[in-house]
């Protein structure tokens, strides 16, 4: 299976931040891991990569409730971004949110291929990489 050059987590949980890391390494999923505590962090990290000539991450795992700026407020800001990129990026929501309205609304953002329940598991990597959208 290919493997992912970078990927993207944006949440707020130190504790889930450390254990995705760990299961990416594991499963061998992405050769480099960006970090955001927060979506205007994201938004402006992801506009300094592009301001210096590099590529945005493949994958971009996204939680919804954040302080500053929530999953939501992020896809409206980046779905309103004229980013110039030759590579597709495809955003994951990754939420412990099991609100039908959550689920609903995310089939309203194109940019958002899936949606995962907190936590994000081997298989649940497993099934991203063998997905043809990366």
């Amino acid at each position: 299976m290919k493997k992912v050059q970078v990927c993207c987590i944006i949440d707020d949980d130190p504790i889930f931040i450390y254990g995705t890391k760990r299961i990416i390494k594991e499963v061998d999923f992405a050769e480099n891991i960006i970090v955001y505590n927060n979506g205007q962090e994201a938004v402006d990290g992801l506009k300094e990569i592009i301001n210096e000539g590099g590529f945005l991450p493949e994958v971009i795992f996204l939680d919804l409730n954040m302080p500053i700026m929530n999953g939501w407020e992020f896809l409206e800001e980046y779905k309103n971004c004229q980013y110039d990129i030759s590579k597709k990026t495809t955003i994951y929501i990754i939420s412990s949110s099991v609100d039908p309205r959550d689920l609903e609304r995310v089939k309203h953002y194109n940019e958002v291929d899936m949606y995962i329940l907190k936590p994000i598991t081997p298989d649940d990597l497993g099934k991203i990489l063998s997905s043809t959208t990366v």
